[in-house]
């Protein structure tokens, strides 16, 4: 078994990730404050995430699909490409001289959605195909310490960038790194190696195999869906977060781009120390933990509303949804097959993508009635909920893990 640290394919991966997160997550950093420049920007950026959400829940079920039976390579190099395209489209708007409108941020909203809900699943079933099992929780630390580096410098850069140059250069400089991604997943040798579903099988049968696998096991279903639940949280914060910095921190653009570089300091953390410590306790009691973590500082930004301690939770913030991530993913590698990824993954997107909508919707009516506080309170709840689902489905997963290495041993 080759070392991840000498493995070639391991390093052009990062580079690749890196280039593309940090691209797309200065565009992404920046258009939710673009809109709340408008008028009425914090309703309407509301209105858009939700509108992103539905979209991303209708097709998540068919990207779970596809990412099953074709080559999860091309699948990378086709959303670099769409993504470069779109970006290019509004690049040529940006030199022609046309001011970008809510329209124009709408659409970049949305395709940015789409990029993700095709890139991150298509990448994590990739890892899983391409490398050893015995690889997988260094390889989701180094993942992971990866994708928080990229934001680290995407914060970084857009904070110092949002203030002093048009809109139309953040896309130039986006678009760059994804035909610079696109270079390096070329040269990366791959062969797929999962036997795909047999084309006889109806596309119904395939669209629901992820349902079907995880019903034969319903304890370890609730498990995964209730860790689940910190990316939930992430996801809907990422509209919470800019009101909240604006509204009660009282606190311009820069605290918003240092926010990013924070969160990406204390997810790199997770990410270098998660590895040793799943191997020390095993994944399940690391998300134990982990979720603990990430709902104390939920909790605390109710309580502490002062700029350098919103960073600080901010931190701890990051190191649970990201130690999370990092325990939850690795268990995933190990207990689902590689065939049926795509599907079981797309499973739990497209009901997290449901309680998103939800969200989204109510903490739209709450900020339209200046309650942004609300907001935390309804997540604070969430958690507590989902850390006692853990707890009580703790222990069943725990055997089911052990059993499954003592008979791979024998």
């Amino acid at each position: 078994m080759k070392s991840l640290r000498h493995d070639t394919r391991l390093h052009k991966l990062l580079l690749a990730n890196t280039f593309s997160s940090m691209g797309s997550g200065i565009t992404m950093i920046a258009i939710p404050w673009l809109f709340l420049t408008k008028e009425g920007g914090g309703i309407l950026l509301g209105y858009m995430t939700l509108l992103s959400t539905i979209l991303m829940f209708v097709v998540t079920p068919y990207v779970g699909v596809i990412i099953d039976q074709l080559s999860r390579k091309k699948l990378l190099i086709i959303g670099e490409l769409l993504g470069f395209s779109v970006i290019s489209f509004f690049i040529i708007l940006g030199f022609m001289g046309v001011e970008y409108q809510t329209w124009h941020l709408s659409v970049l909203l949305i395709s940015g959605g789409f990029y993700y809900n095709l890139f991150y699943p298509t990448i994590f079933a990739f890892n899983q195909e391409i490398f050893d099992k015995s690889q997988y929780k260094a390889l989701n630390g180094i993942m992971e310490v990866q994708g928080q580096l990229a934001a680290v410098l995407a914060g970084g850069i857009a904070a110092f960038l949002l203030p002093l140059i048009n809109f139309k250069w953040i896309l130039v400089l986006d678009a760059a790194t994804y035909l610079i991604a696109i270079g390096l997943f070329l040269t990366i040798p791959y062969k797929k190696k999962v036997s795909f579903a047999r084309v006889t099988e109806s596309f119904f049968f395939k669209l629901t195999e992820g349902y079907r696998f995880m019903k034969q096991q319903p304890r370890l279903f609730f498990f995964l869906l209730a860790s689940f639940i910190p990316f939930i949280v992430v996801m809907v914060t990422n509209y919470v977060f800019p009101i909240y910095i604006d509204t009660i921190l009282a606190a311009d653009v820069s605290v918003y781009g240092m926010k990013s570089m924070v969160y990406g300091i204390g997810a790199a953390l997770a990410g270098l120390i998660l590895p040793i410590l799943l191997t020390r306790i095993g994944n399940e009691r690391a998300i134990v933990w982990l979720m603990f973590v990430f709902m104390i500082a939920v909790v605390g930004y109710i309580f502490f509303q002062h700029v350098l301690i919103f960073y600080l939770l901010t931190v701890i913030f990051a190191f649970g949804a990201a130690g999370t991530r990092v325990a939850r993913n690795s268990l995933m590698m190990e207990v689902v097959p590689n065939d049926k990824m795509g599907r079981v993954d797309s499973l739990f997107r497209v009901i997290g993508l449901s309680i998103r909508m939800v969200l989204l919707a109510t903490f739209t009516q709450i900020i339209a009635n200046a309650n942004i506080m609300v907001s935390f309170h309804i997540l604070s709840v969430m958690l507590v909920g989902s850390l006692i689902t853990i707890l009580l489905t703790y222990k069943v997963v725990r055997v089911r893990v052990i059993n499954e290495y003592q008979a791979k041993a024998l």
